[in-house]
């Protein structure tokens, strides 16, 4: 599950650049903040509960 939430912020950020970057594809800068906020609070849950679940 920890990979999980890592390759969900890494396609954030790559989302972010590209958005920012190309200003026809704006909506995935509104992608790339949403899946940044979801990753986010998954690991907030994650780290606050103290589940150490592989």
């Amino acid at each position: 599950m920890n990979i999980l939430v890592v390759i969900i912020a890494i396609i954030a950020i790559i989302l972010l650049l590209t958005g920012g970057f190309v200003s026809s594809l704006q909506f995935l800068l509104w992608v790339g903040v949403a899946l940044l906020i979801i990753a986010l609070i998954v690991f907030l849950l994650r780290f606050i509960t103290g589940r150490n679940r592989v």
